[in-house]
Protein backbone atom coordinates (compact mmCIF):
# COMPACT_ATOMS: atom_id res chain seq x y z
CA UNK A 1 0.00 0.00 0.00
CA UNK A 2 1.78 3.26 -1.09
CA UNK A 3 0.41 6.82 -0.01
CA UNK A 4 2.57 10.15 -0.15
CA UNK A 5 1.57 11.09 3.11
CA UNK A 6 3.27 8.83 5.96
CA UNK A 7 2.55 5.20 4.38
CA UNK A 8 3.58 4.00 7.92
CA UNK A 9 -0.20 4.40 8.73
CA UNK A 10 -1.11 1.85 6.42
CA UNK A 11 0.88 -0.90 9.26
CA UNK A 12 0.28 0.65 11.93
CA UNK A 13 -2.99 1.73 12.04
CA UNK A 14 -4.77 -0.94 10.03
CA UNK A 15 -3.68 -4.22 11.66
CA UNK A 16 -5.00 -2.63 15.10
CA UNK A 17 -8.12 -1.48 13.90
CA UNK A 18 -8.61 -4.88 11.74
CA UNK A 19 -8.07 -7.12 14.72
CA UNK A 20 -9.92 -5.28 17.20
CA UNK A 21 -13.64 -5.04 14.67
CA UNK A 22 -12.94 -8.57 13.87
CA UNK A 23 -12.76 -9.82 17.55
CA UNK A 24 -15.68 -7.25 18.09
CA UNK A 25 -17.72 -9.46 15.57
CA UNK A 26 -17.61 -12.55 16.71
CA UNK A 27 -20.61 -12.76 18.79
CA UNK A 28 -22.65 -11.94 15.81
CA UNK A 29 -22.21 -14.81 13.84
CA UNK A 30 -21.04 -17.56 16.18
CA UNK A 31 -24.72 -17.77 17.84
CA UNK A 32 -26.42 -19.48 14.48
CA UNK A 33 -23.75 -21.84 14.93
CA UNK A 34 -24.48 -22.34 18.55
CA UNK A 35 -28.25 -22.49 17.57
CA UNK A 36 -27.65 -25.15 14.85
CA UNK A 37 -25.19 -27.14 17.21
CA UNK A 38 -27.05 -27.99 20.55
CA UNK A 39 -28.01 -24.82 22.39
CA UNK A 40 -31.82 -24.82 21.26
CA UNK A 41 -32.14 -28.46 22.31
CA UNK A 42 -30.14 -27.83 25.33
CA UNK A 43 -32.05 -24.89 26.94
CA UNK A 44 -35.59 -25.94 24.99
CA UNK A 45 -35.44 -22.52 22.52
CA UNK A 46 -38.31 -22.79 20.25
CA UNK A 47 -37.78 -21.39 16.18
CA UNK A 48 -39.94 -18.12 17.20
CA UNK A 49 -37.87 -17.56 20.20
CA UNK A 50 -34.80 -19.02 18.62
CA UNK A 51 -35.16 -15.95 15.69
CA UNK A 52 -36.24 -13.62 18.79
CA UNK A 53 -32.55 -14.33 20.15
CA UNK A 54 -30.83 -14.20 17.20
CA UNK A 55 -32.54 -10.56 16.55
CA UNK A 56 -31.88 -8.65 19.84
CA UNK A 57 -28.45 -8.00 19.94
CA UNK A 58 -29.86 -5.36 16.77
CA UNK A 59 -32.06 -4.03 18.94
CA UNK A 60 -29.77 -3.11 21.43
CA UNK A 61 -27.26 -2.16 18.76
CA UNK A 62 -30.05 0.36 17.38
CA UNK A 63 -30.76 2.36 20.52
CA UNK A 64 -27.07 3.27 21.33
CA UNK A 65 -25.31 4.11 18.47
CA UNK A 66 -25.83 7.73 18.14
CA UNK A 67 -24.69 8.69 21.89
CA UNK A 68 -21.93 6.40 20.82
CA UNK A 69 -20.84 8.15 17.53
CA UNK A 70 -21.06 11.32 19.10
CA UNK A 71 -18.83 10.86 22.03
CA UNK A 72 -16.17 9.20 19.60
CA UNK A 73 -16.65 12.41 17.26
CA UNK A 74 -16.30 14.80 20.25
CA UNK A 75 -14.16 12.97 22.50
CA UNK A 76 -12.26 9.64 22.18
CA UNK A 77 -13.26 7.06 20.22
CA UNK A 78 -10.20 5.36 21.64
CA UNK A 79 -11.29 5.24 24.87
CA UNK A 80 -14.74 4.35 24.06
CA UNK A 81 -13.45 1.12 21.56
CA UNK A 82 -11.44 0.56 24.72
CA UNK A 83 -14.16 0.07 27.62
CA UNK A 84 -16.52 -1.72 24.64
CA UNK A 85 -13.82 -4.50 24.11
CA UNK A 86 -13.97 -5.50 27.65
CA UNK A 87 -16.74 -5.49 28.31
CA UNK A 88 -18.09 -7.45 25.11
CA UNK A 89 -15.69 -9.85 25.86
CA UNK A 90 -17.07 -10.28 29.56
CA UNK A 91 -20.80 -10.73 27.81
CA UNK A 92 -19.70 -12.65 25.21
CA UNK A 93 -18.11 -15.39 27.36
CA UNK A 94 -21.05 -15.29 29.62
CA UNK A 95 -23.64 -16.57 27.05
CA UNK A 96 -21.88 -20.11 27.44
CA UNK A 97 -22.76 -19.82 31.58
CA UNK A 98 -26.61 -19.24 30.76
CA UNK A 99 -29.03 -21.55 31.73
CA UNK A 100 -32.10 -20.01 30.81
CA UNK A 101 -34.05 -18.50 28.00
CA UNK A 102 -34.03 -14.92 30.18
CA UNK A 103 -30.62 -14.93 30.85
CA UNK A 104 -29.73 -15.26 27.45
CA UNK A 105 -32.24 -12.49 26.16
CA UNK A 106 -30.67 -10.11 28.46
CA UNK A 107 -27.08 -11.12 27.40
CA UNK A 108 -27.97 -10.76 23.65
CA UNK A 109 -29.35 -7.14 24.15
CA UNK A 110 -26.86 -5.75 26.43
CA UNK A 111 -23.99 -7.50 23.73
CA UNK A 112 -25.61 -4.79 20.90
CA UNK A 113 -25.87 -2.18 23.11
CA UNK A 114 -22.08 -2.77 24.31
CA UNK A 115 -20.93 -3.07 20.74
CA UNK A 116 -23.14 -0.44 18.83
CA UNK A 117 -20.19 2.20 19.20
CA UNK A 118 -17.46 0.53 17.66
CA UNK A 119 -18.15 0.44 14.36
CA UNK A 120 -18.74 4.40 14.30
CA UNK A 121 -16.39 4.76 16.15
CA UNK A 122 -14.05 3.15 14.04
CA UNK A 123 -15.11 4.83 11.30
CA UNK A 124 -14.70 8.43 12.78
CA UNK A 125 -10.90 7.31 14.05
CA UNK A 126 -10.52 6.43 10.07
CA UNK A 127 -11.62 9.62 9.01
CA UNK A 128 -8.77 11.93 11.46
CA UNK A 129 -6.06 9.28 9.96
CA UNK A 130 -7.06 8.59 6.38
CA UNK A 131 -7.56 11.18 3.33
CA UNK A 132 -10.93 10.86 0.55
CA UNK A 133 -8.51 9.63 -1.78
CA UNK A 134 -7.79 6.44 0.65
CA UNK A 135 -10.68 6.33 2.50
CA UNK A 136 -12.50 3.60 1.00
CA UNK A 137 -9.22 1.58 0.98
CA UNK A 138 -9.15 2.32 4.89
CA UNK A 139 -12.70 1.31 5.42
CA UNK A 140 -12.46 -1.91 3.64
CA UNK A 141 -9.58 -3.28 5.68
CA UNK A 142 -11.57 -2.20 8.84
CA UNK A 143 -14.95 -3.88 7.30
CA UNK A 144 -13.14 -6.81 6.07
CA UNK A 145 -12.71 -7.56 9.52
CA UNK A 146 -16.40 -8.67 8.77
CA UNK A 147 -15.97 -11.75 6.52
CA UNK A 148 -12.68 -12.59 7.29
CA UNK A 149 -14.08 -13.31 11.19
CA UNK A 150 -16.84 -15.19 10.06
CA UNK A 151 -14.25 -17.07 7.76
CA UNK A 152 -12.45 -18.42 10.54
CA UNK A 153 -14.73 -18.12 13.14
CA UNK A 154 -17.23 -20.61 10.58
CA UNK A 155 -14.47 -23.50 10.34
CA UNK A 156 -13.54 -22.99 14.22
CA UNK A 157 -17.11 -22.95 15.85
CA UNK A 158 -17.95 -26.19 14.08
CA UNK A 159 -14.71 -28.06 15.32
CA UNK A 160 -15.02 -26.43 18.84
CA UNK A 161 -19.34 -27.59 19.20
CA UNK A 162 -18.05 -30.98 17.79
CA UNK A 163 -15.19 -31.52 20.31
CA UNK A 164 -16.49 -28.97 23.21
CA UNK A 165 -19.67 -27.96 22.65
CA UNK A 166 -21.70 -24.87 22.07
CA UNK A 167 -21.05 -23.32 25.49
CA UNK A 168 -16.88 -23.62 25.82
CA UNK A 169 -17.04 -22.30 21.83
CA UNK A 170 -18.60 -19.43 23.46
CA UNK A 171 -15.94 -18.79 26.65
CA UNK A 172 -13.42 -19.43 24.26
CA UNK A 173 -14.32 -17.15 21.94
CA UNK A 174 -14.89 -14.52 24.16
CA UNK A 175 -11.67 -14.07 26.48
CA UNK A 176 -9.70 -13.09 23.37
CA UNK A 177 -11.54 -9.31 23.59
CA UNK A 178 -10.79 -8.26 27.08
CA UNK A 179 -7.14 -9.37 26.78
CA UNK A 180 -6.87 -7.17 23.16
CA UNK A 181 -8.65 -4.07 24.72
CA UNK A 182 -5.63 -3.25 26.30
CA UNK A 183 -3.16 -3.80 23.49
CA UNK A 184 -5.61 -1.71 21.61
CA UNK A 185 -4.96 1.05 24.04
CA UNK A 186 -1.40 0.95 23.82
CA UNK A 187 -1.06 0.88 20.39
CA UNK A 188 -3.81 2.94 18.67
CA UNK A 189 -3.54 6.84 18.83
CA UNK A 190 -6.40 8.93 18.84
CA UNK A 191 -5.24 11.12 15.89
CA UNK A 192 -2.06 12.27 13.69
CA UNK A 193 -0.71 14.43 16.36
CA UNK A 194 -1.08 12.06 19.27
CA UNK A 195 2.07 10.18 17.27
CA UNK A 196 5.14 9.76 18.06
CA UNK A 197 6.27 7.53 15.39
CA UNK A 198 5.39 10.36 13.05
CA UNK A 199 7.48 13.02 12.27
CA UNK A 200 6.36 16.70 12.61
CA UNK A 201 6.48 17.26 9.17
CA UNK A 202 4.10 13.94 8.88
CA UNK A 203 1.85 15.21 11.08
CA UNK A 204 1.67 18.80 9.72
CA UNK A 205 0.83 16.82 6.19
CA UNK A 206 -1.85 15.01 6.99
CA UNK A 207 -3.77 17.31 9.24
CA UNK A 208 -3.69 19.92 6.46
CA UNK A 209 -5.11 17.73 3.93
CA UNK A 210 -7.76 16.31 5.97
CA UNK A 211 -8.57 20.03 7.05
CA UNK A 212 -8.36 20.90 3.00
CA UNK A 213 -11.13 18.39 2.17
CA UNK A 214 -13.58 20.28 4.63
CA UNK A 215 -13.23 23.58 2.97
CA UNK A 216 -15.48 22.86 0.14
CA UNK A 217 -18.10 21.43 2.18
CA UNK A 218 -21.23 23.65 3.63
CA UNK A 219 -21.53 24.00 7.27
CA UNK A 220 -23.97 22.30 9.44
CA UNK A 221 -24.93 23.64 12.31
CA UNK A 222 -26.25 20.54 14.07
CA UNK A 223 -27.38 17.25 14.27
CA UNK A 224 -30.95 18.04 13.48
CA UNK A 225 -29.98 20.04 10.53
CA UNK A 226 -27.37 16.87 9.00
CA UNK A 227 -30.39 14.59 10.29
CA UNK A 228 -32.73 16.12 7.78
CA UNK A 229 -31.14 16.23 4.76
CA UNK A 230 -32.24 14.51 1.54
CA UNK A 231 -29.01 12.47 1.89
CA UNK A 232 -29.05 11.31 5.28
CA UNK A 233 -32.62 10.32 5.47
CA UNK A 234 -32.27 8.20 2.04
CA UNK A 235 -29.09 6.19 2.72
CA UNK A 236 -30.55 5.69 6.23
CA UNK A 237 -33.19 3.92 4.53
CA UNK A 238 -30.88 1.78 1.63
CA UNK A 239 -28.63 0.95 4.66
CA UNK A 240 -31.61 -0.81 6.58
CA UNK A 241 -32.93 -2.40 3.40
CA UNK A 242 -29.16 -3.70 2.57
CA UNK A 243 -28.39 -4.89 6.79
CA UNK A 244 -31.88 -6.75 6.72
CA UNK A 245 -30.38 -8.86 3.79
CA UNK A 246 -27.12 -9.18 4.89
CA UNK A 247 -27.89 -9.98 8.46
CA UNK A 248 -30.94 -12.39 7.44
CA UNK A 249 -28.27 -14.24 5.48
CA UNK A 250 -25.28 -14.35 8.48
CA UNK A 251 -27.20 -15.08 10.95
CA UNK A 252 -28.96 -17.89 9.31
CA UNK A 253 -26.66 -20.11 6.42
CA UNK A 254 -25.20 -22.80 9.22
CA UNK A 255 -29.18 -23.66 9.86
CA UNK A 256 -29.79 -23.37 6.32
CA UNK A 257 -26.61 -25.69 5.46
CA UNK A 258 -26.84 -27.69 8.08
CA UNK A 259 -30.72 -28.82 7.05
CA UNK A 260 -29.11 -30.36 4.54
CA UNK A 261 -29.56 -34.33 3.95
CA UNK A 262 -26.50 -36.05 6.15
CA UNK A 263 -24.64 -32.61 6.93
CA UNK A 264 -22.84 -32.17 10.23
CA UNK A 265 -21.81 -29.51 12.24
CA UNK A 266 -17.96 -29.51 11.11
CA UNK A 267 -18.89 -29.87 7.27
CA UNK A 268 -21.61 -27.20 8.04
CA UNK A 269 -18.73 -24.83 9.42
CA UNK A 270 -16.23 -25.52 6.43
CA UNK A 271 -18.98 -24.37 4.03
CA UNK A 272 -20.42 -21.43 5.72
CA UNK A 273 -17.05 -20.53 5.21
CA UNK A 274 -16.55 -20.22 1.35
CA UNK A 275 -19.02 -17.16 0.77
CA UNK A 276 -16.90 -14.67 2.60
CA UNK A 277 -13.26 -15.80 0.75
CA UNK A 278 -15.59 -14.02 -2.18
CA UNK A 279 -15.92 -11.38 -0.12
CA UNK A 280 -12.73 -10.44 0.75
CA UNK A 281 -11.79 -10.37 -2.94
CA UNK A 282 -14.57 -8.13 -3.54
CA UNK A 283 -14.54 -5.76 -1.07
CA UNK A 284 -10.81 -5.44 -1.77
CA UNK A 285 -11.56 -5.04 -5.49
CA UNK A 286 -14.11 -2.57 -4.89
CA UNK A 287 -12.57 -0.62 -2.21
CA UNK A 288 -9.41 -0.27 -4.55
CA UNK A 289 -11.43 1.25 -7.88
CA UNK A 290 -13.28 2.90 -6.26
CA UNK A 291 -10.13 5.29 -4.42
CA UNK A 292 -9.08 5.13 -7.82
CA UNK A 293 -11.86 6.58 -9.58
CA UNK A 294 -13.68 8.57 -6.59
CA UNK A 295 -16.81 7.09 -8.15
CA UNK A 296 -18.31 5.47 -5.05
CA UNK A 297 -21.43 4.63 -6.38
CA UNK A 298 -20.68 2.37 -9.50
CA UNK A 299 -19.16 0.04 -6.62
CA UNK A 300 -22.10 -0.06 -4.96
CA UNK A 301 -25.34 -0.75 -6.71
CA UNK A 302 -24.09 -3.36 -9.13
CA UNK A 303 -23.27 -5.67 -6.32
CA UNK A 304 -26.59 -5.48 -4.52
CA UNK A 305 -28.12 -6.05 -7.21
CA UNK A 306 -26.37 -9.09 -7.80
CA UNK A 307 -27.09 -10.08 -4.47
CA UNK A 308 -31.11 -9.63 -5.06
CA UNK A 309 -30.74 -11.61 -8.39
CA UNK A 310 -28.62 -14.44 -6.59
CA UNK A 311 -31.41 -14.45 -3.97
CA UNK A 312 -34.48 -14.85 -6.26
CA UNK A 313 -32.86 -17.67 -8.09
CA UNK A 314 -32.06 -19.66 -4.62
CA UNK A 315 -35.83 -19.55 -4.80
CA UNK A 316 -36.22 -20.58 -8.22
CA UNK A 317 -33.75 -23.75 -7.26
CA UNK A 318 -35.31 -24.73 -4.22
CA UNK A 319 -34.19 -27.09 -2.11
CA UNK A 320 -33.81 -29.78 -4.63
CA UNK A 321 -30.25 -29.20 -6.16
CA UNK A 322 -28.54 -28.41 -2.89
CA UNK A 323 -25.23 -27.72 -4.62
CA UNK A 324 -26.83 -24.67 -7.15
CA UNK A 325 -28.26 -23.39 -4.74
CA UNK A 326 -25.22 -23.24 -2.27
CA UNK A 327 -23.38 -21.72 -4.93
CA UNK A 328 -26.29 -19.13 -5.40
CA UNK A 329 -25.96 -17.80 -1.81
CA UNK A 330 -22.04 -17.97 -1.92
CA UNK A 331 -22.36 -15.38 -5.27
CA UNK A 332 -24.58 -13.40 -3.01
CA UNK A 333 -22.46 -13.26 0.04
CA UNK A 334 -19.70 -12.56 -1.73
CA UNK A 335 -22.15 -9.51 -3.43
CA UNK A 336 -23.29 -8.32 -0.56
CA UNK A 337 -20.27 -7.33 1.13
CA UNK A 338 -18.15 -6.08 -1.80
CA UNK A 339 -19.62 -2.27 -1.24
CA UNK A 340 -19.32 -1.64 2.25
CA UNK A 341 -16.03 0.69 1.69
CA UNK A 342 -17.54 2.84 -0.55
CA UNK A 343 -20.89 3.26 0.80
CA UNK A 344 -18.70 4.69 4.04
CA UNK A 345 -16.47 6.61 2.18
CA UNK A 346 -19.86 8.26 0.36
CA UNK A 347 -20.55 9.27 4.06
CA UNK A 348 -17.78 11.08 5.32
CA UNK A 349 -17.29 12.71 2.17
CA UNK A 350 -20.80 14.36 2.14
CA UNK A 351 -21.30 16.02 5.51
CA UNK A 352 -18.91 18.27 7.75
CA UNK A 353 -16.63 16.59 10.44
CA UNK A 354 -19.27 18.31 13.26
CA UNK A 355 -21.89 16.59 12.05
CA UNK A 356 -20.51 13.48 10.00
CA UNK A 357 -20.27 11.30 13.90
CA UNK A 358 -23.79 11.85 14.73
CA UNK A 359 -24.87 11.02 10.59
CA UNK A 360 -22.66 7.93 11.03
CA UNK A 361 -24.20 6.59 14.31
CA UNK A 362 -27.87 7.60 12.59
CA UNK A 363 -27.16 5.72 9.74
CA UNK A 364 -25.66 2.42 10.96
CA UNK A 365 -28.40 2.32 13.93
CA UNK A 366 -31.21 2.10 11.45
CA UNK A 367 -28.94 -0.48 9.44
CA UNK A 368 -29.13 -2.34 13.01
CA UNK A 369 -32.88 -2.13 13.00
CA UNK A 370 -32.72 -3.43 9.21
CA UNK A 371 -30.31 -5.82 11.00
CA UNK A 372 -32.93 -6.80 13.52
CA UNK A 373 -35.99 -7.00 11.13
CA UNK A 374 -34.01 -9.26 9.11
CA UNK A 375 -32.31 -12.01 11.31
CA UNK A 376 -35.86 -12.21 13.13
CA UNK A 377 -38.30 -12.33 10.11
CA UNK A 378 -35.58 -14.84 7.91
CA UNK A 379 -35.58 -16.92 11.18
CA UNK A 380 -39.74 -17.01 11.67
CA UNK A 381 -40.22 -17.53 7.87
CA UNK A 382 -37.86 -20.42 7.79
CA UNK A 383 -39.43 -21.94 10.81
CA UNK A 384 -43.23 -21.34 9.79
CA UNK A 385 -42.92 -22.49 6.55
CA UNK A 386 -40.31 -25.52 6.78
CA UNK A 387 -38.06 -24.01 4.15
CA UNK A 388 -36.08 -21.14 2.61
CA UNK A 389 -37.57 -20.18 0.26
CA UNK A 390 -39.92 -17.25 2.06
CA UNK A 391 -36.34 -15.92 3.63
CA UNK A 392 -34.66 -15.78 0.34
CA UNK A 393 -37.69 -14.08 -1.57
CA UNK A 394 -37.96 -11.29 1.35
CA UNK A 395 -33.93 -10.79 1.09
CA UNK A 396 -34.30 -10.36 -2.72
CA UNK A 397 -36.67 -7.70 -2.22
CA UNK A 398 -35.25 -5.36 0.42
CA UNK A 399 -31.81 -5.86 -1.79
CA UNK A 400 -33.77 -4.53 -4.89
CA UNK A 401 -35.68 -1.34 -3.30
CA UNK A 402 -31.64 -0.77 -1.64
CA UNK A 403 -29.95 -0.68 -5.51
CA UNK A 404 -32.82 1.94 -6.46
CA UNK A 405 -31.74 4.47 -3.41
CA UNK A 406 -28.89 3.74 -4.32
CA UNK A 407 -28.63 5.10 -8.06
CA UNK A 408 -30.91 7.74 -7.23
CA UNK A 409 -29.03 9.34 -4.07
CA UNK A 410 -25.38 8.32 -5.09
CA UNK A 411 -24.57 10.32 -8.51
CA UNK A 412 -21.16 9.88 -9.90
CA UNK A 413 -18.41 12.42 -9.60
CA UNK A 414 -18.27 15.62 -11.52
CA UNK A 415 -15.12 17.32 -12.32
CA UNK A 416 -15.31 20.95 -11.03
CA UNK A 417 -12.15 23.48 -11.10
CA UNK A 418 -9.82 20.53 -11.18
CA UNK A 419 -12.06 19.22 -8.08
CA UNK A 420 -14.13 16.13 -8.22
CA UNK A 421 -16.94 16.87 -5.97
CA UNK A 422 -20.33 15.23 -5.29
CA UNK A 423 -23.68 16.29 -6.56
CA UNK A 424 -26.81 14.74 -3.97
Amino acid sequence: MKSQLAPSRWYRIIPIVFITYSLAYLDRANFGFAVAGGMAADLDITKNTSSLLGSLFFLGYFFFQIPGAHYAAHKSAKKLIFISLILWGALAAATGMVNSVSSLIIIRFMLGVVESAVMPSMLILLSQWFTKKERSRANTFLILGNPVTVLWMSVLSGYLIDSMGWRWMFIIQGAPGIIWAFIWWRMIDEKPRDADWLTESEKLDIEKQLFDEQIGIKPVKNYADAFKSRAVIMLCFQYLLWSLGVYGFVMWLPSIIKAAPNMDIVTTGWLSAVPYILAIIGMLAASYFSDKTLNRRVFIWPFLLVASLSFFCANLVGTGNFWLSFSLLVLAGGALYAPYGPFFATITEILPKNVVGGALGLINSIGALGSFIGSYLVGYLNGSTGGFEASYVLMAVALIFATIITVIVIKSPVTKENEIQYKF
